[in-house]
């Protein structure tokens, strides 16, 4: 996978789609509209002048401007809920540097007010403050108990692969158990429908599914528990292994070789969509569902966009997914009501 194509994808989807939402009536999102903008004017000006490293810089460019301050408010917001005002404002005034907004102004206003009318005993109690938020992590990734198994697995599985050699070599990767049709078909290894799902053709391609798997996986896994989710994990990916092989042979795409979680991975978007079309009374369903269409488009443009990767295989993932997420829902209610509300 060319890096610099991925950030140059990300230079160009993500702010636009920033401007999507971001672009209403009012001054509360000029902040990021101006910040969505920048990143693409910047990304445009080097693909014309430095088209080679055009995706370096506008990649750069997005994670200092869109992506770092999205992620540090968010941090700022969990450290004032814990009324830890303190580290609230610290962090707000580093995030000013990237994103000097006028409402982020008039946030740190009020978080300076907060913490200067806090009781001193409370903040006392709480400037212990800066554990809260941690705290809350890891107790909610403890509740995720699979995601971290499968977290584990597949980095275990990749240094397994660069014990044999290159992890991007195809020799490596057929005696490992990469997907072949071929092989699958021809000689009965039926067992590669499996072992390629835990297989990545770099430490590139690795990270992005853990990525993803880390994001995407802990709130569902909530919502319908670790065993169904682990099932719901392993037969997405199996639906994708089969069915590539199954348009390998109708000779509706060409494979000669497939590697990776990703099936997997759209298995669990697919599946986070199924359980919120059946559960549509749950607090913000709506806006999920908007935002797994969201993830949805963009891998799809992703695809279109990158001849390296399997377009067949995130969409066979996908559709399991979903079909699963409409079986396994009704049976998860309890578990599901409070889970996708919180998160």
């Amino acid at each position: 996978m060319d890096l610099n194509h991925i950030f140059l994808f990300l230079a160009v989807v993500s702010p636009l789609l920033v401007l999507a939402r971001a672009w209403r009536p009012g001054g509360a999102y000029r902040g990021w509209r101006v910040a969505a903008l920048v990143v693409l004017a910047t990304t445009g000006v080097a693909w014309i002048l430095v088209r080679p490293v055009a995706g370096y810089i506008g990649g750069a460019t997005w994670i200092a401007l869109l992506f770092l301050p999205a992620i540090g408010l968010r941090k700022m917001t969990k450290l004032a809920a814990s009324e830890n005002y303190k580290a609230a404002r610290k962090l707000a005034t580093t995030l000013q540097i990237l994103h000097p907004t006028a409402e982020l102004h008039e946030e740190i206003r009020v978080l300076r007010r907060l913490e200067a009318h806090q009781h001193p005993q409370i903040f006392r109690s709480n400037s212990i403050g800066h554990k809260v938020p941690q705290q809350e992590t890891r107790r909610e990734f403890r509740r995720a108990p699979a995601v971290l198994i499968l977290i584990f697995l597949n980095a275990v599985a990749f240094l397994f692969e660069t014990s044999f050699g290159s992890s991007n070599d195809p020799d490596v990767l057929h005696r490992l158990g990469a997907l072949e049709p071929h092989a699958v078909l021809v000689q009965g290894e039926y067992w590669r429908l499996f072992t390629a799902l835990f297989l990545h053709a770099g430490l590139l391609h690795l990270l992005f599914n853990l990525f993803a798997l880390y994001i995407l996986g802990p709130p569902l896994e909530r919502s319908i528990g670790p065993v169904r989710f682990t099932m719901c994990y392993l037969i997405s990916g199996f639906a994708s292994s089969s069915g590539v092989v199954l348009l390998t042979v109708i000779r509706v795409v060409q494979v000669g070789q497939l590697v990776g979680a990703s099936g997997c991975i759209m298995g669990i978007v697919g599946a986070w969509a199924g359980f919120l079309v059946m559960h549509w009374h749950i607090p913000h369903a709506k806006q999920r569902l908007v935002n797994v269409f969201m993830i949805i488009a963009i891998q799809t443009a992703f695809d279109l966009s990158t001849p390296e990767v399997s377009m067949a295989a995130h969409l066979c993932g996908l559709i399991a997914g979903f079909v699963l997420g409409l079986i396994l829902s009704p049976q998860t209610v309890a578990a599901g009501l409070r889970s996708p509300s919180q998160e």
